[in-house]
């Protein structure tokens, strides 16, 4: 299994994003109503989430760029399938390239695996692959994004699971159920919420996976909310789930911060970051999938 470079490169120059993030106003973050909007996507016939093994919370390898955690499942108008990872698990510049309009990424078409029970010294069981086939991060250039709060919070990519796969897929997140919709109106301060992260450095024991805490508030005109969870999020944790206390999608993981509040995640906004891709990603009718499984806060 190769180091999880990607996923720690967002955590170790996080401090930089987290004190930068009043820089800039939202141009272009959607309202409520269109964040929220219905949009035409096929149905899914979904494997049964007690047995799937392409979930919310399954490790992803990309390639040349480690390990980090699938977060949502998506559909389109035509019936694929897609997992939401972190832009940033492309990433191929410095462990400080944290804006997403300027850092270095593979490219469109680089392949994906999923796998579970990975560790430092196995990338563990494969159960499915997949073609990523957006990233914000590529999108942002170009387009030439001037939004400061876009660059510095949109840190978000699909991965289109390959057809021979998507009978192994559910939408559910392991342990939580979920998600019941989309987040649209952000978190209040002390309101609890809820991740799966699926790091490696967990040596593959998916028991350790999830995890509840706070938010402490969203910032970056809406792009980014600060959690604290009861471990923090890790290298290979990347990119995963986050819930809000009725068990709506909230976001993506993307960052550690280490000042101003040391040890928080950074959590980049699922609304927008959805509808950035539903406006410029070409995807038409890209969706959330929600979980099959009912949401359970049973810590």
């Amino acid at each position: 299994m190769t180091s999880p470079r990607s996923s720690s490169r967002r955590f170790a120059g996080s401090a930089a994003v987290l004190a930068s993030a009043i820089l800039g106003l939202t141009l272009l973050a959607p309202t409520a109503a269109e964040a929220g909007r219905k949009v035409r996507s096929a149905t899914v016939a979904w494997a049964p989430a007690a047995t799937a093994d392409i979930t919310p919370g399954v490790q992803t390898n990309t390639d040349g760029s480690g390990q980090c955690t699938a977060n949502f499942v998506f559909t389109d108008g035509a019936g694929n399938v897609y997992l939401g990872q972190a832009a940033h698990c492309a990433g191929t510049g410095a462990a400080t390239d944290t804006n997403g309009c300027d850092a270095a990424s593979l490219p469109l078409g680089t392949r994906v695996t999923f796998n579970r029970n990975g560790s430092l010294i196995s990338s563990g069981r494969q159960v499915g692959a997949g073609t990523l086939v957006y990233s914000s991060w590529l999108t942002m250039q170009g387009r030439n994004e001037s939004n400061t709060n876009a660059c510095e919070y949109n840190d978000f990519a699909l991965v289109k699971v390959d057809a021979a796969d998507v009978a192994k897929v559910n939408p559910s997140i392991p342990f939580w159920g979920g998600p019941s919709g989309i987040n649209t109106t952000g978190t209040t301060v002390g309101e609890q919420v809820y991740s799966y992260g699926n790091s490696g450095l967990r040596f593959g024991i998916e028991q350790l996976s999830p995890k509840t805490g706070t938010s402490v508030g969203t910032s970056g005109g809406g792009w980014t909310h600060s959690v604290y969870t009861v471990s923090p999020g890790v290298p290979g944790d990347s990119g995963s789930a986050f819930l809000d206390s009725t068990g709506r999608a909230l976001g993506t993981l993307s960052t550690l911060a280490i000042a101003p509040l040391a040890g928080s995640n950074g959590v980049g906004d699922l609304s927008r970051e959805l509808a950035y891709a539903q406006q410029y990603g070409g995807i038409a009718g890209l969706a959330l999938a929600n979980g099959t499984e009912p949401f359970n806060p049973i810590l």
